[in-house]
């Protein structure tokens, strides 16, 4: 297995390669040569403010994928959140203990699957207060959106955190294959699978997904541009890209999910 990851930091290259996985380093303020980059070679690096760690994919689908062997698991995980197959909240108070933690190969019972996706993260609880500070016009007009959680789906979630009628303009854009059913898809689920992460054990599958996401993507950036401002439409592009592979790899694939746990390698020694 190969996993990366990712870090906008370049004082994380000895705590990744402790924790048993290839560090990458992403963006301008990565200076260290001795981490794989995401500015080498063909890349998108200036995009990664916009595009997050999807920079680094842009990279690995021109310069490495051809390399990877059909059936090698290959993963993806960041500074602050990684794979574990322990469901349980453990403490992690050093990279020793974090990296016990960690998913290094996979057991032999998920061979059956194709991909690996994060634990469903539901988005329907919002608190009230945040309901009509976020989305007061959309409640005015429909109260159900405030009376019924199953209401509060992945498009009402999107609009009201990255800006009302953008994730529409998009699906738009989206070749008529999918078109129809991610329309679906975010109109009718109340979760998603987050944060970016996934782990794919066939480079023909991971190509296939790229042959997608990133000439939508590219046809998005013709509405939205790069002068954005804010963190929710800054990074539009990286949470477009974050429900759109929910949808595909669940599609498309055989797939199953495990837990992502949280810890800043900040943090640790």
């Amino acid at each position: 297995m190969k996993m990366y990851c990712m870090t906008i930091y370049d004082n994380h290259y000895d705590k990744i390669t402790k924790l048993g996985y290839l560090p990458v380093g992403l963006g301008k303020n990565i200076t260290s040569k001795i981490f794989l980059l995401d500015n080498t070679g063909e890349n998108i690096s200036f995009k990664n403010p916009f595009y997050g760690e999807y920079s680094f994919h842009y990279w690995i689908w021109k310069n490495e994928l051809k390399k990877f062997n059909e059936n090698e698991w290959i993963g993806f995980c960041q500074y602050r959140k990684y794979w574990s197959l322990n469901k349980k909240k453990n403490k992690n108070e050093n990279l020793n203990d974090l990296s016990k933690d960690l998913i290094k190969e996979l057991p032999k019972e998920y061979d059956k699957f194709e991909t690996i996706l994060g634990d469903p993260l539901p988005i329907n609880n919002f608190k009230i207060s945040k309901l009509f500070k976020k989305s007061f016009i959309k409640i005015l007009k429909n109260p159900n959106f405030l009376l019924d959680k199953n209401k509060r789906n992945i498009k009402f979630h999107f609009d009201t955190m990255h800006g009302h009628g953008n994730l529409d303009k998009t699906i738009a854009l989206l070749d008529k294959e999918d078109r129809k059913d991610f329309n679906e898809f975010v109109n009718t689920e109340i979760s998603f699978n987050p944060h970016n992460m996934f782990m794919c054990k066939s480079s023909k599958i991971l190509n296939n997904y790229y042959d997608v996401i990133f000439p939508w993507l590219e046809r998005c950036e013709k509405i939205f541009g790069f002068d954005l401002d804010g963190y929710g439409l800054k990074r539009i592009y990286g949470f477009l890209a974050e429900r759109f592979m929910s949808f595909w790899f669940r599609k498309y694939t055989n797939f199953t999910t495990l837990p992502i746990i949280f810890k800043d390698i900040n943090e640790l020694d």
